[in-house]
């Protein structure tokens, strides 16, 4: 079963309090509907594993060795479908030692919330901190500079080619989502 938008925020913002984390959470969503739409998958489905992607992060304080353990069980008391529960869970492999992500879906979800970081702190550095004035280029720019916004996972953002779409395309594709709905994320 899939969720309506609507349910799925009710459900994020049960668990979830802090409004950074849900604007990352909408990130994550727009990200994926772009990388679906790309892709020629499900947009709904994709965009609802964006968005309850770290249902559970407040839950886990954010320890990597059990965030999503506790999404995987509230998602399931919500009914929500497997294939979207089995990304989600692995978006995180540090929670599941020897467990790796392997479809286009898990790699696009992993690859793509993590790239809403590089563009948060990318859009942060200029001097109006508003999206709408990032250029894709910026972006690949700062992805090299491993310095900056150290937190974020290249190799994690990589993954973007095992889901099927090179680099720079996918750092565009994410960009471009997320300036879509840049006023919903304080952007």
């Amino acid at each position: 079963m899939t969720m309506e938008r609507e349910q799925a925020i009710a459900l994020l913002r049960k668990y979830v309090r802090n409004e950074n984390m849900i604007k990352h959470c909408i990130a994550s969503e727009m990200v994926m509907r772009a990388l679906a739409k790309r892709l020629g998958e499900d947009e709904n489905r994709w965009g609802l594993a964006g968005l309850l992607h770290d249902t559970d992060v407040e839950i886990t304080s954010a320890d990597l060795r059990i965030h999503t353990k506790e999404a995987v069980r509230i998602l399931r008391e919500a009914g929500i479908d497997d294939e979207i529960i089995e990304a989600i869970r692995l978006h995180n492999e540090k929670a599941w030692p020897g467990e790796m992500r392997s479809t286009k879906f898990q790699h696009a979800l992993a690859s793509g919330e993590t790239l809403t970081g590089l563009i948060i702190a990318t859009t942060l550095v200029y001097p109006e901190k508003k999206i709408a004035g990032v250029k894709s280029s910026s972006v690949i720019k700062r992805m090299k500079e491993k310095a900056f916004a150290r937190s974020v996972n290249r190799d994690i953002i990589m993954e973007c080619e095992k889901a099927g779409i090179p680099l720079e395309e996918f750092i565009a594709l994410g960009l471009e989502a997320m300036k879509e709905r840049a006023e919903e994320l304080g952007l």
